[in-house]
């Protein structure tokens, strides 16, 4: 077991291959988590014009690896921003590219003197003092710009747009990452060689992952696995006669089957252990009685085969703001992440703007504009996806919206005249206006609310009807002028005259319960609600009283606010509230306590013209001002910090929010 490294060869190569595991494990942790294994893959290849360009001009060989994977990872970057082209397709044209130019150089060149061999496979056993001193100093490296950008790394790993207002700047951290991706592996291919990096770079910190969750143990497990892979793959080449770089990548691959297959068996026989305790407590306590069965959740599609034409799905949301100034029409969408603001159009005096979580409706005169803000979310039941495309105006309506309500496939715009258009959703991505096949709703409807493929109704009279492709059914229960409408993730709700109305169900039944107003409610109450994209809680203004509804707990909380403009809540037990004099408030519901109070418009809120609004989503306010051109981002859940002040070209007067 030690008699191999006794010859100073050997000795060498194991002090070298393992300062390269522990530099390629403090890399392929982040290469795993954010998803570019495909991308390190590419770039290892992509090193071969590099390397040989440098052979032939006489410098140093790794700087030339190392610019020919820059290259191709800032290709990667702007060939994915610029196009319609997923990641791993431009991926892909990237590489072959890039070993054609490579192979070009080597077929071309009478004085190529680089081995070729040992480039693409490594020599590990032709280690010298040099290559152990490159090693040592990326290494060294690699540590520092670790440990000093954890918390950006971290951040831009999980949630860029937290890793943004924090402060974090992952315009930044993205490319450092690359870079120590590609020191990784321009300072090992000299052990592995190119093809057989990603081995070292990957096998290890996979193995790590069955059993450590946070990222230092998972780094730290990672360098134990990578070097027992460069021990035992030097023991085997020494004996067996096989090549070094090669037997070291294999092992390390070996070892990743290993672990999984031991970190399975392990929760095999937890979940046996588990499963055996149950049962013997079920025995022991069994009633008889069958289990209480819910209908409180629609039926979610169980594959995950999800695709839309001409966009791409990416790993997590997106926040895009569509900005209108309602003077001229100027319309603009903000991407909140990048700080981007991409210009749209100019369709003149806009009175209503709306959104459904894509697209953002304008009314303009008689007509609506439909605007994509090239993101959203793909709520798939028990997970969601995110796409992105860009963003565009994509549609005219001739009808002048006053409300929108979607699913994932269907789109209910009511117009001001009380006409209410069902749209394939979809087809709107492709500047199509269609209506959707087989579905139709009565002239006398006064709200109407996708649920699933279904769409559910309140008439004017108060009757509430579900329609589908096999006709029209009337629901059991009723609400007297309907003043709103709008779907949580489980559920549709109506505002009525006598408060609301929750309509929830499966395939085949849907129920309604009423949730009417209290009785010692004050009698003026709100005709419009806002809430959390998919939040089962809203929040709506009255005179001098912000209301909020909770309709999973059917309770109704009404807050004293009398300079009220605008309020909005994420369902977390708070609601935030804009006041007259520019202050931005968080109230307790429970309590109707004030918890929080920050400035946040320098001067008074005008009352005339179109009132700012706070649109919320799960860890973010966005607080529009339009006399400052500014978009202000709130933390509501530390204390109403103002992350950023986002500042717009577009006059934003009118703001939706799109994309989570």
């Amino acid at each position: 077991m030690t008699e191999p490294f006794e010859a100073d060869m050997v000795s060498r190569a194991l002090l070298a291959g393992i300062v390269a595991a522990c530099l390629c494990s403090l890399v392929g942790c982040w290469v795993l988590l954010r998803r570019n294994v495909f991308l390190g893959e590419a770039m290892t290849h992509g090193m071969l014009p590099g390397v040989a360009a440098a052979a032939l001009l006489g410098v140093s060989l790794m700087l030339g690896g190392l610019v020919a994977a820059l290259i191709m990872a800032v290709g990667v970057a702007a060939i994915g921003r610029s196009s319609r082209l997923s990641s791993d397709t431009s991926i892909g044209l990237l590489l072959v590219g890039m070993l054609a130019v490579g192979v070009i150089i080597v077929s071309r060149s009478q004085s190529f003197a680089v081995d070729l061999t040992g480039f693409l496979f490594g020599d590990v056993f032709a280690v010298r003092s040099a290559d152990l001193a490159v090693l040592g100093a990326a290494l060294c490296v690699t540590l520092v710009a670790t440990v000093v950008g954890h918390r950006a790394f971290v951040a831009v790993t999980f949630d860029p747009r937290k890793a943004a207002t924090l402060g974090l700047r992952p315009h930044l951290a993205i490319p450092a990452l690359t870079v120590l991706m590609a020191v990784a592996m321009v300072a090992s291919f000299h052990i592995v060689g190119t093809l057989l990096v990603l081995g070292l770079l990957v096998g290890p910190p996979a193995a790590a992952l069955a059993w450590a969750r946070s990222i230092p143990r998972i780094m730290l497990l990672s360098a134990i696995f990578g070097s027992l892979s460069v021990y035992l793959g030097l023991l085997i080449s020494w004996y067996a006669g096989t090549a070094g770089g090669a037997t070291i990548a294999g092992v390390a691959v070996l070892l990743f089957f290993v672990s999984t297959l031991l970190s399975l068996m392990r929760n095999r026989w937890r979940r046996v252990s588990v499963a055996a305790a149950t049962a013997l407590v079920a025995t022991g306590c069994a009633s008889g009685g069958a289990p209480p069965q819910t209908t409180d959740t629609p039926t979610a599609a169980t594959h995950d085969d999800v695709s839309v034409a001409g966009a791409r799905e990416i790993e997590g949301a997106l926040t895009k703001l569509v900005l209108v100034d309602p003077a001229t029409g100027d319309t603009s969408v903000y991407d909140a992440v990048d700080e981007v603001e991409t210009a749209i159009g100019s369709y003149g005096p806009t009175s209503t703007l709306v959104g459904d979580g894509r697209y953002g409706y304008l009314r303009t005169g008689e007509k609506t504009t439909v605007v994509d803000a090239g993101a959203w979310t793909f709520d798939h039941g028990d997970h969601y996806h995110y796409f992105a495309t860009d963003p565009a105006m994509v549609a005219t309506l001739d009808i002048p919206v006053a409300s929108v309500s979607a699913s994932n496939t269907v789109v209910a715009v009511r117009g001001e005249t009380g006409a209410t258009e069902l749209l394939d959703r979809e087809k709107l991505g492709e500047k199509s206006v269609e209506p959707v096949s087989g579905i139709a709703v009565g002239p006398d409807v006064a709200a109407a609310v996708p649920y699933g493929s279904r769409i559910v109704t309140v008439g004017s009279t108060g009757r509430i009807q579900v329609a589908d492709t096999d006709g029209v059914t009337d629901l059991s229960g009723d609400c007297p002028s309907p003043s709103w409408a709008m779907p949580t993730r489980r559920a549709v709700v109506f505002g009525c005259a006598t408060g609301a109305v929750r309509v929830t169900g499966g395939d085949k039944d849907l129920s309604v319960t009423a949730m009417p107003f209290p009785a010692d409610a004050p009698p003026q109450r709100p005709t419009r609600m806002d809430h959390r994209d998919r939040s089962d809680v809203f929040a709506g203004l009255s005179a001098g009283n912000v209301w909020v509804l909770d309709s999973r707990q059917r309770a109704w909380t009404w807050i004293p606010a009398p300079d009220a403009v605008a309020a909005n809540t994420a369902g977390d037990g708070s609601v935030l509230v804009l006041n007259r004099d520019g202050t931005l408030s968080a109230f307790d519901v429970n309590t109707r306590n004030e918890t929080a109070r920050v400035p946040l418009f320098p001067s008074p809120i005008p009352a005339d013209g179109p009132q700012p609004v706070v649109d919320i989503d799960s860890d973010r306010a966005y607080v529009n001002n339009a006399a400052a051109n500014e978009v202000y981002e709130i933390d509501y859940a530390d204390g109403l910090r103002l992350a950023r002040t986002l500042r717009t070209q577009v006059r934003p007067a009118l703001m939706v929010e799109a994309g989570r």
